[in-house]
Formats: structure tokens, C-alpha cells, sequence
């Protein structure tokens, strides 16, 4: 049966996203809310993506339509378009996986706690129920979340977190027609929404979370030399006090590129109730074969060029510092003569104002460089030419994390007017803000 796994079974390859602007993405930028070609938000949680020629398809869950399977495709990976859902026959399906078998594509996902599997001869639509849903073998358990990882040698498997508090992974039986087969790692531990990913140096590194609900939680990692294990860990991917930047994992992405190879951690940044308004928070993922680690890599803005595989990570803009803002508190005009870029202490009734900004007519990347005294206790926004935005509307990593890009559309020339505020949850409260500069991103 492996024979035929390595016959029929292609990797699975990745890439990344986007920025939100429908006259074209330039970035990835985590956190943000991201759009598909036609301006509306991409709604695709717990997915994945698989390269079939030159195109690019990702599919996942949609919170807005009783999480029936989205799919989108891309061919520059920046810029998705909506093909539409994949099928409609089966909803509340969680975590859909897409893999392709003896010329057929299928995609499994987690329906009542069981896997059910869809199947088509086109990978972007026309799925229709393949089978009755199905438990995991030997022991017949249900499960939570689940991830598909194709190995380098062909094989492919299924990643679930099952009820009983077990990692499990069972292998995928392939060919003409598909089929769970035999179980061959189980990993006692409350964990879920599993990903695997293989090195270039043939280490296999287990990404999950803990079980914190939609509550962001430090996502660990272990790994090993065998799929069958053992396997050393648990580890973690990213400084504790970040929840994984704010992010449940839900794929580890590869990109072969020419000059290197490129891993990519691909996570859902949940919202309170686990809606549609949910975003995205995908980071490269640096790995020492060396020490037996992966590292999430935290960028504000990035991309990566999957023909080579390199990362760009830099990008230039024209900033603005808080200083050299009007600033008021209370009413009154505050000199700030202690000030030298940042301003300190901002509550609900002070604000600071920048003028002269220059925009180009069109949506682009400005960067907010502030920091929160509690992100439970209140939120900033900012008005921009006396339109109010939450931040948080537009970047879920708002509060949480020093740099903060948010798309905007400014007027053409420099008489743009933006002014930043907070506002506390609570009357008497000592929540505070504390704005370093915005810069605007040149694309």
C-alpha cells in the first residue's frame, strides 16, 4: 500500500499571503485583515494550500457560511481569488485538509467529531460526498482537529487530536480509492490542531497547542527521526509570553525554492468567539537540525519569493514621530518638552495629532509603533481625516505587540490628518497608551 502512496501521491506544496488592498497585495503582514481579489474577507480557517501547475489553491473553513469548505486559488501568491465554496452538501466541517490521489482530489475535514471525505476530478470545485464518515482506527475514536501531511518519500497521513487526549497519526491509504489506514504514532497529551513538517535535514517537527479553546495559548513542537517516533518534546516555538503571536496553529507550509527551501508556520488568530472576524498569522519558521528546533520568526510585514525561496523581510516608508505631533490632554496643548520621539501616558481624554501626511489616493500599509498599558483594559483607534477606526478592526494584534500595521486609504498628497487615542473599557480606569510614530509603508 505505500507503493502506491508514493505513486499517487504528490507533496504537498505551500505558499503565503497577502495584504488586503484589491488593487493588489505587496506584503504578508500577520494579524491584518486580509481580502481576496474582490475586496472581501478571505474566510478559510483551520486550512491549507496545494500547488496543482503554476496555481495555487487553499482551502478551510468558512465561519460566515456554516463552515462549509472555501476555496481560493492564487498564482502569485499574494493575490487570491474566491473560487467559491467546495461543496455545500457538508457543513460544519472544521479543519479541512486537501490532498490528491490517483488523479482525484480530495479533501477531509471534521464533521460531528468524525472524518468525512469529499472527492472531485478538479481540485477548485465540484466535490461531492466520498463514503459515510469514518472514526480512527484501531480503536474507533472521535476526534477534534486534524491536519494531512504528504511525507518526502510519497507517503501521506492524517494528523487528529483525539477526544482520549491523544496525538494520533494514521497513514492514508492511496491509489484509484483513498482510505484511513494503519495508526502509527500515538502521543498521549491535551493537545490540538496538529501540523508536521520534514527538514531538509529529514527531521520531522510536530507543531500543536494546547487546549485553551479560542484563547491563544504557547503553541510546542516535538520531533524526531522516525514518524513512528520516538518523539522528543514538548518545546516552544515562540517566546511563552506571545501565545504564539497571538495564533493557533493549523499547517507548517514548504516552499522549494532555488536558493533555499522555506518553511512556513500558517495559523488562525481567533478571535474571543472563534467568528468569521477571526485573521491570520503566518511567520517564517527558522530550523536548527543541529539543536532540534524550530523558532517562529516575528515580522510586521514580509514576503517570500517562491521561485527562490528567499525572504524579504525590509521594507522603507516615511515616518512620522509622536513628538512632533500636537499633543493634548484634557483640552490643553502639552509641549512635551521631555518628549524625544515617544508619547507617554496617553488616557481616554488625550490624544495626539499628526499632520501633513502623505498618501497616494490609493489603500496602503501605515504602521502604528505604539504600546498599551493593559490590551484587556481598553483600545486605541485613530482618525484618519475624521473618520474613527479601532485599530483592532483592522490588526488583531492590536495592543499586544509594539508595531501594528493597519491598511488605510489617505488622500493624494501630504494633507492627510491623523490623530491617535485611546479608550478605556471602564470609567476610573488606568488604562493607558503609549505612541512611539506611524510610518507609511512604500509598496
Amino acid at each position: 500500500m505505500l507503493g502506491l502512496l508514493r505513486a499517487n501521491f504528490r507533496a504537498l506544496c505551500v505558499s503565503i499571503l497577502l495584504a488586503p488592498a484589491v488593487l493588489g497585495a505587496s506584503w504578508i503582514v500577520p494579524g491584518a485583515v486580509w481580502t481576496d481579489t474582490s475586496g472581501n474577507k478571505i474566510d478559510a480557517h483551520g486550512g491549507q494550500i496545494l500547488q496543482e501547475g503554476t496555481t495555487f489553491y487553499w482551502v478551510g473553513s468558512a465561519y460566515a457560511s456554516n463552515e462549509v469548505p472555501n476555496i481560493y486559488s492564487s498564482t502569485d501568491l499574494l493575490n487570491w481569488t474566491f473560487q467559491g465554496p467546495a461543496s455545500t452538501a457538508v457543513e460544519f466541517m472544521y479543519r479541512p485538509k486537501l490532498f490528491t490521489s490517483g488523479g482525484k482530489f480530495y479533501i477531509w475535514g471534521q464533521v460531528n467529531r468524525l472524518v468525512q471525505a469529499l472527492e472531485s476530478s478538479s481540485i477548485n470545485t465540484g466535490y461531492s460526498v466520498y463514503g459515510s464518515a469514518f472514526s480512527l482506527p484501531p480503536d474507533a475514536r472521535t476526534y477534534s482537529d486534524e491536519g494531512i501531511f504528504v511525507d518526502t518519500t510519497g507517503e501521506a497521513y492524517i494528523l487528529t487530536s483525539a477526544d482520549s487526549n491523544n496525538l494520533q497519526i494514521n497513514e492514508i491509504n492511496g491509489g484509484s480509492s483513498v482510505s484511513i489506514g494503519t495508526r502509527v504514532t500515538d502521543l498521549e497529551g491535551a493537545y490540538e490542531a496538529p501540523g508536521l513538517m520534514k527538514s531538509t535535514g529529514g527531521i520531522y517537527y510536530l507543531v500543536m497547542s494546547t487546549k485553551t479553546g479560542y484563547t491563544a495559548n504557547a503553541n510546542q513542537f516535538w520531533w524526531s527521526t522516525n514518524i513512528a517516533g520516538p518523539w522528543n518534546g514538548p518545546s516552544g516555538i515562540a517566546p511563552s509570553s506571545s501565545n504564539t503571536y497571538d495564533s493557533q496553529n493549523t499547517f507548517e507550509l514548504k516552499i522549494s525554492g532555488s536558493q533555499q527551501t522555506t518553511y512556513i508556520y500558517m495559523g488562525d488568530a481567533w478571535d474571543s468567539e472563534g467568528t468569521a472576524a477571526s485573521n491570520y498569522e503566518w511567520l517564517p519558521i527558522s530550523v536548527d537540525d543541529s539543536a532540534h528546533t524550530i523558532t517562529l520568526e516575528d515580522y510586521a510585514f514580509w514576503k517570500v519569493d517562491v521561485s527562490t525561496g528567499v525572504i524579504t523581510t525590509s521594507t522603507t516608508g516615511k515616518r512620522y514621530n509622536a513628538a512632533d505631533g500636537l499633543i493634548m490632554r484634557r483640552g490643553f496643548e502639552d509641549s512635551c518638552v521631555a518628549c524625544e520621539r515617544s508619547v507617554h501616558n496617553l488616557d481616554s481624554q488625550s490624544n495626539v495629532t499628526i499632520h501633513n501626511i502623505e498618501g497616494t489616493g490609493q489603500p496602503q500599509w501605515v504602521s502604528i509603533h505604539y504600546t498599551v498599558s493593559d490590551p484587556t483594559a481598553g483600545d486605541a483607534y485613530v482618525w484618519l481625516n475624521g473618520e474613527k477606526i479601532k485599530i483592532a478592526d483592522k490588526n488583531s494584534r492590536a495592543g499586544k505587540f509594539a508595531t501594528v500595521p493597519i491598511n488605510l486609504t489617505l488622500k493624494k498628497g501630504n494633507n492627510n490628518v491623523l490623530t491617535f487615542g485611546c479608550h478605556a473599557h471602564a470609567e476610573n480606569s488606568d488604562f493607558v497608551a503609549h505612541l512611539e510614530g506611524i510610518e507609511v509603508v512604500d509598496d
